[in-house]
């Protein structure tokens, strides 16, 4: 074969590769998620194929900065408890996230070799033999909302250039679509909000604190079968079957 042909047939092989492992298949996923959780579940099944990670998970905090839910595949809860009451304080990778609001792996923020004498992977990563890490920022209102976390376990090479930018442009994609579902979700609130009268506001307070019936009877001084019948309006009113679901959909205007 003439060189020129050996030339031509690896362009193809290059171009083909990149058509494969585009990310246009999950942005569009993400784009069309019509709820968070829709979009979270979109995003932990079809990330891993376009990174070759084998731990993937991302991690959501609440206003205040505390863990407000998260999704893992690969390591177990335990794990996750653990990393948050010793690992975020001392993972490298993630200040360099905090600080920058860009995705960083430990070969871009840690000296050559130094990454399995540190103390993340010593307290947190070496159960897990996480060879090599990558962390990305979720954004909302300038603030850090959370993040995407990578690991690659066995023989797998390092995260590179290429996978830095990948994870932004999905950092980028995620944190969009995400602030998008908040804002109709408040703007929904408010709507839910007009249709219920000041007594089942108050019920419904009540609830989310997880008082019975009998509880929100006393509290309210009616009685316990009025909060029943109540309950059964709100849930007409909010198209919802149970207390749970109330109080998921009235989340953004409660005030617990």
């Amino acid at each position: 074969m003439a060189i020129e042909d050996v030339v031509i047939a690896a362009s193809r092989l290059d171009r083909a590769t990149i058509m494969v492992c585009s990310l246009h298949p999950l942005f569009q996923a993400m784009a069309t998620a019509p709820s968070e959780r829709a979009l979270r579940l979109r995003f932990m099944d079809g990330v891993s194929q376009y990174f070759g990670v084998q731990r993937w998970g991302i991690y959501l905090m609440d206003d205040e900065n505390r863990l407000a839910s998260f999704d893992v595949v690969g390591v177990s809860d335990a794990f996750v408890e653990r990393y948050e009451q010793i690992g975020r304080a001392i993972d490298p990778v993630l200040q360099y996230v905090l600080e920058y609001h860009a995705p960083a792996h430990e070969e871009l923020v840690l000296p050559a070799g130094e990454w399995k004498q540190s103390d993340l992977y010593q307290r947190c990563c070496s159960e897990y033999a996480h060879e090599h890490i990558m962390t990305g920022p979720i954004v909302g209102c300038g603030q850090l909302i959370g993040t995407i976390q990578f690991a690659r376990v066995g023989d797998t090479p390092a995260f590179n250039f290429h996978d830095l930018a990948n994870l932004g442009a999905v950092c980028t994609h995620l944190s969009a679509r995400l602030a998008a579902l908040r804002v109709e979700s408040l703007a929904s609130s408010r709507l839910i909000f007009k249709q219920l009268t000041p007594r089942e506001m108050q019920i419904a307070n009540l609830v989310a604190r997880g008082m019975t019936n009998a509880e929100i009877g006393a509290q309210l001084w009616i009685t316990q079968n009025s909060v029943k019948q109540a309950l059964k309006r709100m849930f007409r009113k909010l198209e919802v079957s149970a207390r749970t679901e109330m109080v998921a959909k009235l989340r953004h205007i409660l005030e617990v």
